[in-house]
């Protein structure tokens, strides 16, 4: 806001906006927006961290492992599973189960996000409440499987 004084000690109000401000702001949102569209548009593909030192089995005996291979189809405990069942067979195995309601994930890293958010939102609703995704040692963790697979062992 502004003054002018006049020579006769009559002062007028200016009303006149700060503008540099906002035009500051609109800079910084255009120069974030340039940045940003082009990533958005590219996509995001995630993928879990490969570890080093990683225990060969990370579940225990009594736990259940879920998995998901390239092609979409899921397994409990090594055995297939259909798509329509899998929230019945969760259902079954977490319904008495009281204190640890955990289940270890193991997905191939091929497979699209959204089958991995769907099968998590299946186990969700049927009880689960810890999800643990197995991740992959430096090599690969069914690299040593695949070869054995592959030897006819």
């Amino acid at each position: 806001m502004g003054m002018s004084v006049g020579t006769a000690g009559q002062s007028q109000v200016k009303s006149e906006p700060n503008v540099v401000p906002m035009i500051d702001v609109m800079l910084v949102l255009l120069i974030i927006f340039m940045i940003v569209t082009p990533l958005i548009s590219a996509g995001f593909k995630a993928t879990l961290p490969k570890g080093a030192n990683l225990d060969p089995d990370p579940e225990g005996e009594n736990e259940v492992i879920l998995g998901i291979d390239e092609s979409g189809n899921y397994y409990i405990d090594g055995r297939g599973v259909a798509k329509g069942a899998l929230e019945d067979q969760l259902k079954a195995k977490y319904t008495n189960r009281e204190k640890d309601k955990i289940l270890y994930l193991k997905a191939d890293n091929q497979l699209q996000y959204g089958s991995v958010q769907e099968a998590i939102e299946i186990a969700r609703t049927a009880g689960v409440r810890v999800i643990a995704a197995v991740t992959d040692r430096q090599g690969g963790l069914f690299a040593e499987d695949a070869a054995k697979k592959k030897e006819g062992k």
